[in-house]
Parts: structure tokens; C-alpha cells; sequence
């Protein structure tokens, strides 16, 4: 048996896997039983090597003096659970995510969650080249699971000219087709009764491919009232029209609950890290208020490719997103109705010029708008009641972009960038009488980039970047969960400077690091109130410097029993301060930035027995972290590791995959996702302690 969760939050009791699994069938199904061109690409699976869906790993790339971490499929299994990708993103140097509850994602990179108090802002993500950043510069990371991806590039910083405004980075994500028909099947389940489903289909022709996926997981949670239950669904198609022309259609869907257990003071915590916040002064408690989020999220879109010579090409995306979501909070009730669209197109220029020299050179545009609306209710026992406030926003961001790279025959490379950025939102707040009307127009701004790299001896390089950023504030800052417009934010703005080197001529030993300073000035940081609910101020500056340092060795390949093993290790120094910074009669000058570690080190190794087993281990640790500006509040350290042991095979055409395995072994009680500078002390989001899952999955391909 399972739960469900209604529309009202009650529980009922359903078959388990019932309505799932009849999806997944569906899925499966139709992409086998359809009808194959003659010309369709067909393999067979590599015995006994194809493993689970969609398992990931993490690879450093360097290339044109740009700072970036892949995160791909691989044959190869994680060492966690698949409800969440947590262990696999934390293996990217210099990139931090935090779980505050199942299905409460913050991701950071570089700094960048200092405006997240949940979600992601500040880092624009992109699907198969459609951005889910939205145009009020959120992004509903939770919508994506394991399966919707083949592939995940963090850029870090403002490596970048080409995605507009952003002092964060930006995550590129692909989600394409194989180039074989084939399907999967895989069921999961283990402590705090989770259970989940993951199910793929991919078609391939001579001119199309196409793949579907589903995914449906729950749990009931580590601590009271969170629950979480997620479905999502994607598509992705294309078709090749020409030799020189392509389109494809992609279709991402998400309809999740999550409860949202609140924070815990340390008294609190250390009492019981599994209760919900408790009632506090006029505000009930997390179950009292029944306090959870709904949240629903469709984004389509279309792609067009065209090499238009043998040097000159473009590629055009249109899309259409709506974001749903209703926050049922300990202070309030609020309704959010995003719908936006947009377009992105880029001409682009790749022609050898001379004996070995190369240029790259790439122009284009993006433009974003949305018309949203935010209504804030009382909140009566988790219903929505009497309207507080209610807001129309109208947002419209676009960026013209050029970028150019040089490579030399001698082995130099130079790349510079250029863009222009306008962001315009419009407050129309429909519940004051006259209706009050508040816009706002950020500064245009010219973003520069140049990077100098050379290469040498076996694909080894070294290079410099330096890159100015520049962010505006998001409509949530504007107008966060207390319901007040904000009017004195100012967008953040800072240069980043970083010397970057690759090693990758040992054997089977690839080494990666980055040293960086970036001075941000203005920078958006987050506070809390007593009932929970956030708001915003501008940071006088900030300095962030930090060493990210990437390790990847093939430890043995085919001995006489262990068919192949890797052991990949990132670490992360992290010398974040403000410079000057005075509020509320209070001077932080000099105090380090509040949530993030110092230090931070994550170790992933596999062994891959010829006999079908395999184990897999990773370990995670982070040092001290302060909760708040004045730095006298802190988070314990905490060492996490996890290991998973495993056994595959191939049944005819079946490949199947069983395994079981541990998270959190050390038993650690620790806090994830804390709430920095939260009024009344409550910083304390506890984490789940020692937990258990095992699986299976089945994999076919024709």
C-alpha cells in the first residue's frame, strides 16, 4: 500500500504502483510496438555492461579559458538513491546542493544561494536550449529528475556571454535521444517508506529519434510534515529535414506536493531534529498550518538547426512555459500563475582560416516575457482565505550577444565576449483602490568577457578570464512572501578574474583547477522574519575567492577479476567576505559570507567485478558553516558517506540490474539547507540520519 496525497493534503490509501506503473507500460509500449524505417539505427546492449537509467558521474572540461563540470549518463551507478540527484551534483567542485526537504532543492555555485532561501535564483538553466529560468529569474529545479537528462554542464560564474545577465553561472542540461530503439524499466523504494519509478522508451530512424520518460517517486519524509510525492514527465523528438537542416519538439511536465517542515531553533533541533517547526507567538505551527507547496510545470518547445554552408550555421528555439504554484505558510496562503515565452536564436561561424588556425565566432539574442500573477491570502488550517494582496507582474528581459574565439596553430587561444542586457518589471497591485502601479527598469548593461589559454604537450592547457556580471533583482525579491514590494533593491554587479589549468597527459589520471577572486558589488543577500517568510536587501560588497580542484584516475582496467574502476575526487576552498557592509546600525565588514562552507570535499569511487558485481562508495564532507551575518551562530561540521553494492546480468535481450544500498552510514545528525539569518534562530533544518533503499531494473533494446 502507498499514500497519495489530495488536493486538501488529506491521505488516502491506494494499490502501490498501481496508476505508475500502468504509465510506465504505456510508455514502454508504444515506443517498442511502433513501426521502424528500414534505415533504423538498432544495437544490441553490450552484455552485462548496460546498467541502470540514467546514472550519472561528473568529468572536468576546460576549453577557449571557460570554467565548466559535465555531469553525464553513464554505464555506471551512483551511490545514492534515485529520488534526488544530490550525490552526483556534489561532485562538481565548486557547486553545492542542498536538500532542505524532499523535494526543497537550493543549488549553489560559487555564492550564488545567498538569494535562495529555496529554489534556485541568480544561475540560469537551460532544457535542450529552452530556458526554465523564467524571466523573473527563477527557476523550479525540482521539476527535473534523473531520468530527464543526459547530460548536465555547469558553467561557473560569468564564464560565459551568451545567457544574459547573472553573477551565478549557468547549468546546461540535454535531454537527447539515442541513437537505438530500446526501453527501461526500474523500481526503487527504502526508508521513510520511498518509493519511486523511473521509465524510458527511445525510438530511432534513419531521420527521427525520439525519446519519452517518466518518473513518479514519494516518501513520507525524516521529519514531520514532509511528505513529498513528484511526477514528470518529458519528450524529446527530432527530425532530420535535410543533410543541412534539423527541428526538433521537447515537452518537459511536473506535478509535485511537497510539505515543508519549517525551521528549528538549536534547542530544537538537538531536542528532536525529526519535529516540524513548532507554533511560536501568533503564528501556528508547520502542521497546524498544514504548510506545504503544490506546484505544477509545463514547458514545451521547438528547435530548428540550420547549417546554412559549410561554415556558417544557426540554430533558433521558441518555447512556451506555465509554472503553478500555491505555498500554503506558516505566515500566509499565496497563489503563483506564471505563464511566459520566448525565443533564443544563434548564428555562428566556424571556419579554418590560414595553416591551423581556427575562429569560432557566435551572435544572437534571447528574449523572455511573462505576465504572472501573485495573490497572498490568510491561511486558515491550509485553505487559502481572505485576500491580502494581489499583484499583476508583467517582466520582459533580452540580451544581444557576440563571442569570439581565436584558436592559433601555435596553440594559443583567445576569446573575447560582449553582451547587452535590459531587464523592465511591472508591479500592478489589483488590490489597492486606485491600483497602485510600480515599475521597475534595471540599468542596461554591456557585459565584457576575454580569456587567454595555451595548450600544450598531451591535451594539457593553461589560461586567464576575467568577466564582468551583472544581475538584477528577481521578481520573488521584489515581491517576496511578506507581500511587500521592495522598491530600494538594486542589481548586483562584479568582476571576476581566474586562472585556470588542465593536466590530462598522465596515464589515466586527469587533473583540473581553477584559483578565482570575484568582487560583487551590491550584493543580494536574504533575511527572514519571525514567521518564516523572506525579504531582501542590497550588501555593500563582497570579495569571493576560492580554489576548485578536480581529480579523475582510472585506478584499474581489466585485471584478472575487476573489469574496470574509477576513483574521482573534487575539493573546494571557498574565502567568501563582505567588504563593506552596514545595516541597521550593524558593520559586517569583514565577516565571511553566511551558508556556505569553507571547505568542502567529495570522493567518489566504483569497482566493477567481471562477475556482474559491482560496489560503488562516495564520501562528502564540509566544514563549519555560519548561519548569519555577524557569524555567531554556526552549523556543526559533517562527513557523509554512502556505498551501494550491486549485481548485473543479461537474460536474453534483458539486461537487469539489482542493488541495495546505505546513505548517511556515519549515522550523522546534521543540518541541509539551513535558513540563513532567520529571526527567532530558527536556522535548523535537519537532514535524514542513516537510511536504506534497494532497487531493480530491467532494460531492453531491440
Amino acid at each position: 500500500m502507498k499514500y497519495s496525497f489530495s488536493r486538501k493534503l488529506n491521505l488516502r490509501l491506494v494499490p502501490l504502483f498501481d496508476v505508475h506503473l500502468v504509465i510506465c507500460y504505456l510508455v514502454i509500449g508504444a515506443l517498442l510496438w511502433t513501426p521502424v524505417s528500414a534505415g533504423a539505427q538498432v544495437a544490441a546492449l553490450d552484455s552485462g555492461r548496460r546498467l541502470a537509467e540514467d546514472t550519472v558521474f561528473t568529468e572536468g572540461r576546460f576549453q577557449s579559458a571557460t570554467t565548466a563540470a559535465v555531469v553525464k549518463k553513464r554505464l555506471l551507478e551512483p551511490p545514492a538513491n534515485k529520488s534526488a540527484m544530490l550525490n552526483a551534483v556534489n561532485t562538481v567542485a565548486g557547486v553545492r546542493m542542498e536538500e532542505r526537504s524532499p523535494g526543497s532543492y537550493r543549488l549553489n555555485m560559487r555564492g550564488s544561494s545567498l538569494r535562495s532561501p529555496f529554489g534556485v535564483r541568480n544561475i540560469k538553466i537551460y532544457w535542450n536550449d529552452i530556458p526554465l529560468t523564467d524571466p523573473g529569474g527563477n527557476t523550479y529545479f525540482n521539476q527535473l529528475t534523473l531520468n530527464s537528462f543526459s547530460e548536465m554542464t555547469f558553467v561557473k560564474s560569468t564564464a560565459n556571454t551568451g545567457y544574459g545577465a547573472g553573477t551565478g553561472g549557468q547549468v546546461l542540461i540535454k535531454n537527447i535521444p539515442a541513437k537505438t530503439t530500446e526501453a527501461s524499466l526500474e523500481l526503487f523504494g527504502g526508508s521513510y517508506q520511498l518509493r519511486g519509478v523511473l521509465a524510458s522508451g527511445n525510438i530511432a530512424g534513419a531521420k527521427s529519434a525520439s525519446r519519452m520518460s517518466y518518473s513518479h517517486n514519494e516518501t513520507e519524509g525524516y521529519r514531520e510534515q514532509s511528505a513529498m510525492r513528484r511526477d514528470n514527465f518529458s519528450w524529446t523528438s527530432e527530425f532530420k529535414i535535410s543533410d543541412k537542416q534539423q527541428i526538433s519538439a521537447n515537452v518537459l511536465f511536473a506535478d509535485m506536493y511537497y510539505q515543508t517542515p519549517g525551521g528549528l531553533t538549536l534547542k530544537e533541533f538537538q531536542a528532536n531534529p525529526r519535529s516540524a517547526r513548532p507554533a511560536a507567538g501568533i503564528f501556528p505551527s508547520a502542521l497546524d498550518a498544514k504548510a506545504a507547496i503544490f506546484q505544477r510545470n509545463f514547458t514545451a518547445g521547438l528547435g530548428y538547426k540550420n547549417k546554412i554552408s559549410a561554415a556558417f550555421s544557426n540554430s533558433t528555439t521558441v518555447y512556451g512555459s506555465y509554472n503553478r504554484v500555491e505555498n500554503s505558510a506558516v505566515r500566509n496562503y499565496e497563489m503563483r500563475n506564471e505563464p511566459h515565452f520566448g525565443a533564443r536564436t544563434i548564428f555562428k561561424l566556424d571556419k579554418k582560416i590560414g595553416n591551423g588556425n581556427r575562429i569560432d565566432w557566435q551572435n544572437g539574442a534571447e528574449l523572455q516575457s511573462g505576465n504572472f500573477n501573485v495573490k497572498v491570502l490568510g491561511n486558515r488550517n491550509g485553505t487559502a482565505d481572505t485576500l491580502q494582496t494581489n499583484d499583476d507582474v508583467q517582466t520582459t528581459v533580452y540580451t544581444i550577444f557576440s563571442q569570439l574565439v581565436f584558436d592559433m596553430a601555435n596553440k594559443w587561444s583567445y576569446s573575447a565576449g560582449l553582451s547587452y542586457n535590459k531587464s523592465r518589471i511591472a508591479f500592478e497591485r489589483l488590490s489597492d483602490h486606485p491600483v497602485l502601479n510600480q515599475p521597475f527598469s534595471f540599468s542596461t548593461e554591456l557585459i565584457p568577457r576575454f580569456a587567454i589559454s595555451r595548450a600544450f604537450g598531451y591535451n594539457n592547457s593553461i589560461g586567464v578570464l576575467v568577466s564582468k556580471s551583472f544581475s538584477p533583482p528577481t521578481v520573488a525579491e521584489l515581491l517576496p512572501s511578506t507581500g511587500v514590494i521592495n522598491t530600494g533593491l538594486q542589481a548586483e554587479k562584479g568582476w571576476n578574474y581566474e586562472l585556470m589549468g588542465k593536466i590530462n597527459s598522465l596515464p589515466r589520471l586527469q587533473i583540473e583547477t581553477s584559483v578565482f577572486t570575484f568582487r560583487l558589488k551590491d550584493a543580494l543577500v536574504q533575511r527572514r522574519d519571525e514567521s518564516g517568510a523572506d525579504y531582501f536587501t542590497n550588501a555593500g560588497g563582497t570579495r569571493q575567492s576560492g580554489i576548485e580542484l578536480f581529480t579523475r584516475f582510472n585506478y584499474i582496467r581489466r585485471s584478472s577479476f575487476i573489469e574496470t574502476g574509477w576513483l574521482t575526487a573534487s575539493y573546494t576552498y571557498s574565502h567568501f567576505r563582505y567588504n563593506e557592509f552596514e545595516k541597521d546600525g550593524n558593520d559586517f565588514s569583514g565577516k565571511v559570507l553566511p551558508g556556505i562552507p569553507s571547505n568542502t570535499i567529495s570522493v567518489w569511487g566504483d569497482a566493477y567485478l567481471k562477475n556482474g558485481l559491482y560496489l560503488v562508495g562516495s564520501y562528502y564532507g564540509a566544514s563549519s558553516i555560519f548561519l548569519n551575518d555577524a557569524n555567531t551562530v554556526t552549523a556543526h561540521p559533517y562527513h557523509l558517506a554512502a556505498a551501494k553494492i550491486g549485481y548485473t546480468t543479461a537474460i536474453k535481450k534483458i539486461q537487469v540490474n539489482v542493488y541495495t544500498g546505505v546513505d548517511n552510514l556515519f549515522n550523522e545528525t546534521y543540518s541541509l539547507g539551513n535558513d540563513i539569518n532567520a529571526a527567532a534562530g530558527r536556522y535548523y533544518n535537519a537532514a535524514p540520519r542513516r537510511n536504506y533503499y534497494a532497487g531493480a531494473a530491467f532494460s531492453f533494446a531491440k
